[in-house]
């Protein structure tokens, strides 16, 4: 289970790490859109295109169908929810160590 989960979150980051791809999921938020349609604002061929949005779909980010000869894409964005939920761990303990330090700080200026 837990290496599961980690693959999935491996999947998910490598995925957010490539800027293209990102743009592509914020295009996605707004409805679903052809590979064609995708890869129209960046200089890359159809197949370039294809491959990073394998790599969306292997994260569970971006489900395909097939209409004739046009594949659409559609955001799933559930995935992105389990890396929130890992952050958020990340972040409650830094808040903490924030949170310290800033108390003893304010110690040290009222010594």
């Amino acid at each position: 289970m837990v290496e599961q989960e980690s693959e999935r979150l491996d999947a998910l980051f490598h995925a957010l790490s490539h800027p293209t791809r990102r743009a592509m999921l914020r295009r996605l938020a707004e409805g679903a859109h052809s590979v064609g349609e995708l890869a129209e604002p960046y200089a890359m061929t159809l197949a370039g295109a294809s491959k990073h949005i394998q790599v969306l779909e292997r994260a569970g980010l971006v489900r395909r169908t097939v209409r004739g000869r046009v594949h659409v894409c559609r955001l799933d964005a559930r995935p992105i929810r389990d890396g929130a939920e890992w952050m958020r761990f990340y972040e409650r303990f830094w808040t903490e160590r924030l949170d310290r330090l800033e108390e003893l700080l304010r110690t040290e200026d009222e010594s």
